[in-house]
């Protein structure tokens, strides 16, 4: 049995779901992903590391379906969620984040994402994908903002492939490995610390181009 850092309630961790769905797995993940992508109640579930102990449990064999098909049906919840999420902002508009405080919502998140998307634009539809809270609220954003669907649709699936198929896949290759099989609570942590590159390196890049252009 794969044992993992308490992170968070037990419920949460990624082995502990795995292992509670059972032969169910696949469905559950799938289920699990589409409300992490495409429901504003689903931000606080584990998605990078939830993608990466799949992989680690296909490689292991504690999940019999095959990696492609894995994939491909994770890569297909993302999509919808996010899918979903978008059309719900565009026909409800506004109107989403305009509740109270809660133990649920929180406007921070809202504000958070909001800069997030503001700063880097479509690129955001990607990068969002490997920020957890943010990769949950920038679909509905991207709907409330009116953002072409098109455009939107497209630069969604592309993350889609990259998170959800990349993480799972690199949880599959390492977890061949016994350091990797023997370290899980290492590589979570891992996982979460990656999670954050993506921002720090554009935030590197913002702030770069303004002194480069001042040189001039």
């Amino acid at each position: 049995m794969t044992t993992t850092l308490a992170l968070g309630p037990e419920w949460l961790q990624p082995a502990v779901i795995i292992e509670w769905l059972g032969p169910w797995a696949v469905i559950g993940l799938a289920l699990i992903v589409f409300a992490e992508c495409g429901l504003l109640l689903g931000f606080f579930l584990p998605g990078d590391s939830l993608l990466f102990t799949a992989g680690l449990f296909v490689a292991q064999g504690a999940i019999r379906a095959p990696l492609w098909l894995v994939c491909v049906i994770l890569v297909a919840s993302a999509f919808i969620g996010n899918a979903v999420g978008y059309y719900i902002g565009r026909a409800a508009g506004p109107a989403i984040f305009d509740k109270p405080e809660s133990r649920l919502f929180k406007p921070k998140h809202v504000v958070r994402t909001q800069g997030f998307f503001d700063k880097y634009g479509t690129r955001a539809i990607v990068l969002g994908r490997f920020v957890p809270i943010v990769r949950t609220f920038i679909t509905v954003m991207a709907g409330v903002g009116q953002m072409n669907s098109r455009r939107y649709l497209t630069y969604s699936f592309l993350g889609g492939v990259l998170w959800a198929a990349g993480v799972t896949l690199l949880g599959f290759w390492l977890g061949q490995f016994a350091f990797v099989r023997d370290n899980i609570e290492l590589m979570l942590l891992l996982i979460v610390f990656l999670s954050v590159v993506p921002i720090v390196v554009e935030i590197i890049r913002a702030r770069r181009t303004p002194g480069a252009h001042a040189a001039h």
